[in-house]
């Protein structure tokens, strides 16, 4: 007979600090989600109520073919590009040079890391891991979550490849590197287009600066008997400067438009699976150095009760030592600073010290004074 996992210190004491995790109440087959993950009725994600007609309209923004680049329609590639993230903030790309084999081992390395027993995984459970480039849980910040996220993730800290070889968790170290390093080549062609559409250059040093810290997570959702309730991620905006998403044929990333939206109505749209794409996201170091030109788009995660779904993303953001804020030429076109430099070690822990709450993340660099 399954415990009753009911009891929310029993539950918690379970889940989180024993590193059982969400697929430790699902391996003890429970029927109903815990009261623990049930989400207020404004929060859940309901497929029902997506506007079809708006999907539709972004439905038809098919993937971006990054081979395109310096070629006939290079223009019309970089247009793309610029406009997805000056908008929707969100657009897939294929053809972006990183190996399809590489990205389906992804998938698999990730399903074996936390198909693992518990004990295997939970020594790297925060205040536990041997490294503090490694660290295994659940949820956001759970501690103060008044509903958990039906999530477990391991996230892996870049420093260099000899510390990810000999830190990183055996079961997906190697492949999770390669996908990292693989990667830094389009992540650097992607910030060139949006950096020359702000009028502005990136040279070495600053894209170092910008991507200086970088993260893998495996991300794993593992069957929900309640859908419905549940969230997967809540909503929220990324807090670097892009995104890199592997996503499984699965589905359920939704993401906020902040076009269209009708009066006192939200409106999302699921960003679709697409076979040998990844997803791209500004996050919002871009919308703070563009002065608010880019959108770090307000997004979140579905559950399903069919079968588990895992996604990695990459984390590019600056060091904690860099300091952040509009460029100056765009400030001086609108005339007026949106947003306030800050220190970027300071803006992490802001982001890192509160549950998911939307974008308001971006408050902490708000410039209020006229």
């Amino acid at each position: 007979m399954a415990p009753s996992f009911d009891d929310g210190n029993f539950l918690y004491d379970f889940v989180v600090q024993k590193g059982n995790g969400v697929k430790g109440l699902v391996d003890n087959g429970i029927k109903i989600v815990p009261k623990r993950y049930i989400q207020p009725p404004n929060e859940r994600i309901d497929k029902k109520i997506i506007n079809s007609r708006i999907q539709q309209k972004y439905q038809e923004l098919v993937a971006i073919d990054l081979s395109k680049l310096n070629g006939p329609e290079n223009d019309q590639v970089v247009r793309d590009i610029s406009i997805a993230a000056e908008t929707l903030g969100f657009f897939q790309v294929i053809n972006h040079g990183i190996n399809l084999e590489l990205l389906e081992l992804l998938k698999n390395v990730a399903h074996k890391f936390f198909s693992q027993p518990p004990e295997k995984k939970a020594i790297y459970l925060k205040g536990l891991s041997p490294s503090p480039l490694v660290k295994y849980g659940t949820s956001f910040v759970p501690e103060m979550e008044m509903a958990l996220e039906w999530k477990d993730y391991v996230s892996m800290i870049y420093t260099n490849d000899n510390e990810a070889l000999s830190q990183w968790p055996n079961e997906c170290k190697e492949v999770a590197l390669e996908y990292l390093k693989s990667s830094t080549k389009m992540v650097r062609q992607l910030l060139e287009i949006l950096f020359g559409n702000l009028g502005a250059t990136l040279d070495d040093t600053k894209f170092e600066s910008l991507t200086g810290l970088k993260m893998v997570n495996m991300n794993f959702y593992p069957t929900c008997p309640n859908p419905e309730l549940t969230v997967g991620v809540g909503r929220h905006s990324d807090m670097g400067t892009l995104t890199v998403l592997l996503q499984d044929g699965i589905g359920g990333l939704y993401v906020k438009l902040e076009e269209d939206v009708k009066e006192g109505k939200d409106e999302w749209i699921e960003i679709p699976p697409i076979p040998g794409a990844l997803v791209i996201n500004v996050g919002d170091t871009m919308q703070i150095l563009s002065n608010g030109r880019y959108k770090s788009a307000e997004h979140r995660v579905r559950t399903t009760s069919s079968e588990s779904r895992v996604s990695v993303p990459l984390f590019t953001t600056p060091k904690p030592s860099e300091k952040i804020g509009p460029l100056p030429q765009l400030v001086e076109i609108d005339g007026f600073a949106h947003y306030k430099e800050v220190l970027f070690g300071d803006y992490m822990q802001n982001f890192f010290g509160k549950a998911h709450e939307g974008k308001n993340s971006l408050d902490f660099a708000q410039n209020n004074s006229a």
